[in-house]
């Protein structure tokens, strides 16, 4: 059987994947809600003290001009449109983005290794064989897992893109909107109005817009309810058990004095286990998905009882088992007692 190649829909789904896992990130404010004001603050943010040469010359071939941190306040209105194209890419409203758009998307959410060509060059035999496996699930409740593995096996090593495509609008009515939301955004951040309470009968602006008595009103309810909001996220995540990994198993521990916490407990991946495999073990169930997953450490591999990221290394991820990596590692196992 041919070895899979890593290909650039491979690349543009591990971007994607990135962006998912940046939106919770230390830049989610721009990323959440990813207009092009927030892509433009983002960007500079990315670049302020960015040497990287492929970073640089992707920046160029997006902008038309170089990047210069003393001149941050070119970004126009021309600048604004062509980030529309990132924003489309990352919201999934489109399918064919050009090169420099999906080239600029990767720095912007910090995909590493980038460019394409560093991405796909570094993984071993078994990983390759593993992402072909996970490729060929074909279940939609599999598809946003398997997605995320291939992203993950793939980063565990580690874009210049091949592919001259072309941008396409999916229809009049997106642009439409698009174009409402970038006249939205060009006083996003721009222009703030202050407003008093006092002030709720007077009309005003925002955002350009007149604003009378009412909608002022539900301006400050919306306020009310996010800071309410904010307190009850605060209060939440102060008082947020932890976790620590003990010899093959999770236990449920308090924070440390000063609050701090090494994993925090989450339900989903608390009852993870790790286990020793024999002649018995059933690693597959009925439909041929797989029970038993791993991590490969050096020329071993370790055997856990669900998919989470690896107790060890929370940046690394567990791994569906494998006929292959059965064969190849777990030939002679030992008889179950």
């Amino acid at each position: 059987m041919p070895m899979p190649t890593i290909t650039f829909e491979d690349y543009k789904k591990a971007i994607k994947a990135k962006y998912e896992e940046e939106k919770n990130g230390e830049y989610s404010n721009n990323l959440n809600s990813p207009t092009s004001a927030n892509l433009r603050n983002l960007c500079v943010k990315r670049f302020d003290a960015n040497s990287n040469k492929d970073d640089l010359i992707a920046f160029k071939s997006f902008f038309d001009f170089p990047f210069d941190k003393d001149k941050k306040n070119q970004f126009g209105e021309d600048e604004l449109n062509k980030l529309e194209a990132v924003k489309r890419f990352l919201l999934g409203k489109t399918e064919n983005p050009a090169e420099d758009t999906i080239q600029l998307a990767a720095i912007l959410v910090d995909l590493q290794p980038r460019p394409f060509n560093e991405y796909r060059k570094q993984l071993d035999e078994d990983e390759k064989r593993l992402i072909e496996v996970l490729r060929d699930t074909g279940t939609p409740e599999n598809e946003n897992f398997s997605n995320t593995l291939i992203v993950e096996i793939e980063n565990e090593h580690s874009p210049s893109l091949k592919n001259d495509e072309v941008e396409k609008d999916k229809n009049e009515e997106v642009k439409q909107d698009e174009t409402r939301e970038l006249e939205q955004d060009k006083h996003q951040d721009w222009e703030t109005t202050p407003i008093g309470i006092s002030d709720i009968s007077t009309p005003v602006k925002i955002g350009g817009k007149d604003v009378g008595k009412s909608g002022m009103k539900k301006y400050f309810v919306i306020a009310a309810f996010l800071a309410v909001l904010s307190i009850i996220i605060y209060l939440s995540m102060s008082q947020k058990d932890c976790m620590q990994w003990t010899n093959d198993h999770y236990e449920k521990i308090a924070r440390s004095d000063n609050g701090y916490c090494e994993t925090y407990y989450d339900a989903r991946y608390f009852n993870l286990r790790k286990i020793e495999v024999c002649d018995t073990t059933d690693f597959f169930d009925d439909n041929g998905r797989a029970k038993v997953f791993y991590i490969k450490i050096g020329n071993s591999i370790e055997c856990y009882n669900q998919s989470a990221p690896y107790p060890e290394n929370t940046q690394r991820f567990l791994k569906p088992i494998t006929q292959y990596i059965i064969n190849r590692y777990l030939s002679d196992r030992p008889k179950c007692n």
